[in-house]
């Protein structure tokens, strides 16, 4: 394997822990090259890159993510994978709500109900 996959799929079992590697597994029998690349470049180019802590990385992707309004399967992994690197639930909240400016009302209340769904399955799940 290449020096890249290894170091995202590290950084990947790091944030997203059992929810990565399935979202990896599910697109092995359809699209393994895209399965690859999701390793390579977001986790082991860009989530491997100083400047930011992981922390701050998810973040940054809950509120993307939330903000986009069509995401909320990759919107539910992140929520968790933030969790996983000391985001706490009040800071997941805060970070949604903070999107109702930005990108309105019904994108922070599906990103609100994403997070309800996370917190309800438990931390570390």
């Amino acid at each position: 394997m290449n020096h890249r996959y290894e170091r995202g799929l590290e950084k990947l079992r790091e944030i997203d822990g059992r929810a990565g590697e399935r979202v990896i597994q599910s697109l092995e029998d359809i699209a393994p090259d895209f399965a690859r690349y999701l390793i390579e470049f977001p986790f082991g180019d860009v989530y491997s890159r100083p400047g930011l802590d992981l922390k701050s990385r998810e973040i940054a992707v809950v509120a993307a993510l939330t903000a986009l309004g069509n995401a909320a399967p990759q919107l539910k992994v992140h929520i968790q994978g933030a969790l996983n690197v000391g985001v706490t639930r009040d800071e997941v909240v805060e970070t949604i709500m903070q999107m109702a400016v930005y990108a309105g009302f019904p994108a922070a209340l599906n990103g609100l109900a994403a997070a309800s769904e996370v917190f309800a399955q438990g931390d570390g799940q």
